[in-house]
């Protein structure tokens, strides 16, 4: 196990209170506010861009996906609190900050956060690439050939498609839609008509890439050369006006606020309430403006002016509006030199390749590391079930799983074949709700029984039951899992999954099911811990166990592997076990709100997260029980939502090679330092070096899989 380390306080926590006086655990210095920390996570994915152990192109996609991380901040959480704001909803939030003063902390984060985003594409990546021949070529530096072939380009593909709208008292400012690229066009003179047009915009037609590759042929390129589609905008916008002298072009794009909102006491069919509303999300309020940093200040007004922005709002940038754009580079076909080498992961053991999975799964469980190991056993386990003679009913609840997925296929073959096939749909999975709404209908289209959860709770827990007959019984096989079941996700996430005939998780899966169909209460579970209902108090319980152990010199240890951790609650049960002497290690990838290290407090929990070639995604929790340990995986995490507003299962690992398996691994991602930063008292985070020989858990566990 990991050595315990001691970091220095940072210098902005020391005006806290010394810790043997705080002791209201829910003072709120002792809370890290969950936007902040999010903010610091998405630093930490920024931080990959630099990390030159990483071939080039995945270290541009880090940058990318900071970008895109960034968007989805502003279009939920950002918009959220301005809404709070807006309404005066003056409360404080985590970390003891207002809506407002969250606002605040926010935005001198997040320009910090842009600037560095491009000065490591401007600085860092950019030359890098070049010097290995893949180049962006500036206006600046085309040369004759380029120019023509650009210019053609521009009249062919470009001007048929765009639609420069001038700005007057008939034409009022055009609606924008959510991240699109735009240009704000200053102009003098008269048009056509004799009328005078300061204004123009110009939006660019989202039927083309925005990045064009000029051909090798052309004198003086490379056969890996690109153009930004705004660059050749903005060189010939001057066409797009007749008789009319542009003066200023510069990009911009704006965010709107993307959380869809259905109020579901009020509707009689979800799926239709479902489809009007994603097509609201594209015309939300708009929350931020990004614009090229060499705009006027008086152009940058009148957008504000139009837009109903504030200067906070305004984000310049000096470069692409969004970086994400850039993301198609990163594929690049013969570039594998730049790019992680490919990775199989190893078959199933235990589930090869012909394998009967129910004669397996009679005789012993079966646990799965994504993507360590193949998600085709799982793909196989409902393709089995659609052809098996025996089998009765599956069901399954589906969270994301793609708009072309093996998984859908097999339940649609199950159907069609005349088995009894439900599946549970949350319509609300964040920007997957249109798939999902294509997936129930196709669903229901084959036979399928397609349920869309319950009323004010999103279904978020990972679970497939087979009904199989098999003499004069039935027989129940169950999959759970802490991920999706999506097979492109189940390459770069890192999920655990379950396989069982276990007779009571069987029963407890089906009454779970029973109860999302029939909406009646659930009988009790025999094993299965369940949210809304008994995962939160069951948590509460297994902490204060740890803490009572600890008080009477009894063995008292406890890790949890998460996405993000914000329940107070839970949080103050997690203080009162370290005041008690318990020794606690998170693993969490994202948001914390705990604050570790705090003398008194919170000095026996430590804190770290892992951001590396896979995105951390296993919830998994480990007591040490006076040296019965338990082991559970979870859909959850131990957040508000997933405790209480959503429909969340955790399963025990029964077996003790599984068990022993998984705790390897939590010992593997504690003795990273590589990968591995650690949570500091004032919220901030550093890497884990130390003296160590380099251990990167993450490549370790790919080493152990292909052995």
């Amino acid at each position: 196990m990991a050595e315990k380390q001691n970091y220095k306080m940072a210098d902005n926590i020391a005006e806290l209170k010394p810790a043997q006086t705080v002791r209201d655990l829910k003072s709120h210095e002792l809370f890290i506010n969950r936007d902040l920390s999010l903010l610091e996570f998405n630093r930490r994915v920024l931080e990959q861009a630099l990390d030159e152990s990483s071939p080039l192109l995945e270290r541009l996609r880090f940058l990318c996906i900071s970008s895109t991380n960034l968007d989805e901040f502003f279009e939920i959480r950002v918009s959220g609190l301005k809404h709070k704001a807006e309404i005066g909803l003056g409360g404080v939030g985590s970390g003891g900050l207002t809506p407002q003063e969250a606002l605040n902390e926010i935005r001198a984060k997040c320009l910090d956060l842009v600037a560095e985003q491009y000065r490591v594409l401007n600085e860092v990546l950019l030359p890098r690439l070049e010097e290995n021949g893949i180049r962006f070529i500036r206006r600046s530096d085309w040369n004759q050939e380029q120019d023509e072939w650009l210019h053609q380009f521009f009249q062919e593909s470009l001007v048929p498609v765009l639609t420069p709208m001038g700005l007057d008292p008939a034409h009022p400012f055009p609606r924008i839609l959510n991240k699109s690229l735009s240009f704000i066009i200053s102009l003098e003179g008269k048009d056509a008509f004799g009328r005078n047009c300061n204004m123009a915009v110009v939006q660019a037609p989202r039927s083309l890439p925005r990045l064009i590759q000029i051909p090798g042929h052309i004198k003086g390129t490379g056969v890996q050369d690109f153009v930004f589609l705004s660059s050749i905008i903005h060189a010939y916008d001057d066409e797009l006006f007749h008789g009319m002298k542009v003066k200023g072009s510069f990009q911009f794009r704006v965010t709107r606020n993307s959380d869809l909102f259905v109020d579901t006491e009020e509707v009689d069919n979800l799926l239709r309430a479902m489809e009007g509303e994603l097509l609201s999300r594209r015309y939300g309020q708009m929350v931020r403006l990004e614009i090229d940093s060499e705009c006027s200040d008086d152009v940058i007004a009148f957008l504000l002016k139009s837009f109903k922005l504030q200067e906070t709002d305004v984000y310049r940038v000096n470069g692409p509006v969004n970086l994400s754009r850039m993301l198609q580079v990163c594929d690049l076909e013969n570039r594998s030199d730049l790019r992680f080498s490919p990775y199989g992961p190893r078959k199933s053991l235990q589930l090869g390749k012909g394998k009967d999975i129910f004669s397996v799964l009679k005789r012993q469980d079966v646990l799965l590391y994504h993507p360590f190991e193949s998600f085709l056993p799982v793909i196989e386990f409902l393709a089995q079930s659609a052809r098996d003679d025996g089998v009765l009913a599956i069901k399954q609840t589906l969270y994301r799983t793609g708009p072309k997925s093996a998984v859908v296929d097999a339940l649609v073959d199950a159907a069609r074949a005349g088995k009894e096939v439900t599946v549970v749909i949350e319509l609300r999975a964040r920007f997957d709700e249109a798939d999902n709404i294509t997936l129930a209908n196709r669903l229901q289209e084959a036979g399928a029984h397609v349920v869309y959860g319950v009323v004010g709770y999103k279904t978020h827990a990972k679970m497939v039951l087979v009904v199989r007959r098999e003499g004069k019984k039935l027989r129940k096989y169950v999959h759970m899992g802490t991920g999706n079941y999506h097979p492109r996700t189940a390459m770069i996430y890192t999920d655990y999954g379950l396989f069982t005939s276990d007779v009571q998780i069987g029963d407890d899966v089906s009454n779970v099911f029973m109860q999302l169909t029939s909406l009646g209460k659930v009988a009790k579970l025999h094993k299965l811990l369940q949210a809304p209902f008994t995962l939160h108090v069951a948590i509460l319980k297994k902490i204060d166990r740890e803490r009572n152990n600890a008080r009477q010199g009894l063995p008292a240890r406890i890790i949890a592997k998460m996405n993000s951790l914000t329940e107070t609650r839970i949080i103050e049960a997690l203080y009162k076990a370290s005041m008690a002497g318990v020794e606690i290690d998170l693993i969490i990838r994202g948001i914390c709100c705990l604050r570790p290290g705090m003398e008194g407090v919170s000095e026996n929990i430590r804190v770290r997260s892992i951001v590396g070639r896979f995105l951390e995604h296993t919830r998994v929790f480990y007591f040490q029980n006076n040296g019965e340990s338990e082991v559970y995986c979870s859909s959850a995490d131990w957040m508000d939502r997933n405790m209480f507003h959503r429909v969340e299962i955790s399963f025990p690992i029964q077996t003790k090679r599984i068990s022993k398996e998984i705790f390897k691994h939590l010992e593997y991602y504690l003795k990273d330092n590589t990968q591995s930063w650690v949570l500091l008292p004032d919220g901030t985070y550093q890497r884990a070096f130390n003296d160590e020989p380099a251990f990167c858990a993450q490549l370790q566990l790919m080493d152990d899989m292909t052995r």
